[in-house]
């Protein structure tokens, strides 16, 4: 509802306070948190790298996938020729150990690949959890329970294992990219499912939707126009912390050999590269590390931040910029709800009437 549709008079004071919709709360909690607009900040910045990553690495005029052996002496083992691993007007953060690729190239490419498998992963578990969940829920007790029982099958599965068996028997011609996300999304769809399934139970039992129910509408009418809203801020919450750990799951399986393949660049697999060259030149190790590590904390303090934002009681915390706390609109700067200061202003004012007959 916007400001202009209502405007709700506090009691006890008279002070009209104009109704905000739910994106103006969210937004305004949101801003509150210094940390979390940082954070935003940076996963846009990350965001945008990964999809300028053409035209990036066609101002340094290199390839992610172009093998340079004339950078490389093969003498010593295929160290890169030139100071700092290669550092040149060409190659602005040198080339790789042994294959000659050009690092900066693989860097920006790499956030294509880690956040492209990350974010298309959660849609993946997001869309499936959803739909089990709320199934399971609406569904009668048989249904309930065989999709019940298939979530805990999936929640007891552990994540890399699975992912590492199945990944390793998969043949190498398909698209390991979209091998990864649909093999991290297919699996850890249980806990999804599990938050979902208990909040639609909680949501079905409410008024407005025995009312639909009374009035004739099908279940599925029902979950679309009034249950999955209410699992809107729940979902996306959940959205905002699974991403940064899919992204730590495929640098994972990428490390270990079965995630991306080269010459395809992955944050994880420059991490393999770099085993055995950290020593004498760090940087191999500390770029494509340091890329993971701002990474995942700039998603984690932003998907902490969005959750705080969306739940009212821990929003009430919160310092928002119109002076009143934002869960019921009308707390005013004092700390004091209306109501509060109105019952304080009677027993003042009575205390003084008691005085005054006291003197007289």
């Amino acid at each position: 509802m916007s400001e202009a549709l209502a405007v709700v008079e506090t009691a006890g004071t008279g002070t009209p306070v104009p109704a905000v919709s739910g994106a103006r709360q969210f937004w305004r909690r949101l801003r509150a948190q210094r940390a979390a607009l940082v954070a935003a900040a940076v996963v846009a910045l990350l965001v945008l790298v990964a999809l300028a990553a053409p035209l990036l690495t066609a101002l340094e005029g290199q390839d992610p996938t172009t093998y340079h052996p004339t950078l490389i002496d093969s003498a010593r083992g295929g160290v890169p020729i030139g100071s700092f691993g290669g550092v040149s007007a060409d190659h602005w953060l040198g080339v790789e150990p042994q294959t000659g690729r050009d690092m900066f190239a693989r860097l920006v490419y790499g956030a294509r690949v880690s956040l492209g498998v990350a974010l298309a992963a959660t849609v993946v578990q997001i869309a499936i959890g959803v739909t089990v969940g709320v199934a399971a829920a609406l569904g009668n007790r048989w249904v309930d329970q065989l999709l019940s029982r298939a979530t805990d099958i999936i929640v007891s599965m552990p994540l890399m294992i699975m992912s590492l068996a199945l990944l390793a028997i998969v043949p190498a011609s398909f698209p390991r990219p979209v091998l990864v996300t649909l093999v991290i999304g297919l699996i850890a769809w249980g806990s999804i499912a599990k938050i979902v399934r208990a909040q639609t139970l909680s949501l079905k039992g409410l008024d407005y939707v025995s009312a639909a129910r009374l009035s004739g509408w099908g279940t599925w009418r029902i979950a679309r126009r009034e249950l999955l809203p209410g699992l809107a801020a729940p979902v996306i919450t959940y959205a905002a912390l699974l991403v940064p750990a899919n992204i730590s799951v495929e640098a994972a399986l990428s490390f270990l050999g079965v995630g991306v393949k080269p010459p395809t660049p992955s944050w994880g697999q420059m991490l393999t590269a770099a085993d055995v060259w950290y020593q004498a030149a760090p940087q191999y190790l500390l770029l494509p590390a340091g890329a993971l590590f701002v990474t995942v904390l700039a998603l984690t303090v932003l998907g902490d931040g969005v959750r705080t934002a969306l739940d009212p009681r821990a929003a009430s915390r919160l310092r928002v910029g119109t002076g009143r706390k934002d869960t019921t609109g009308t707390e005013n700067a004092t700390g004091k709800t209306p109501e509060n200061a109105a019952d304080g202003a009677a027993r003042g004012a009575a205390g003084s009437a008691n005085e005054k007959e006291a003197s007289a």
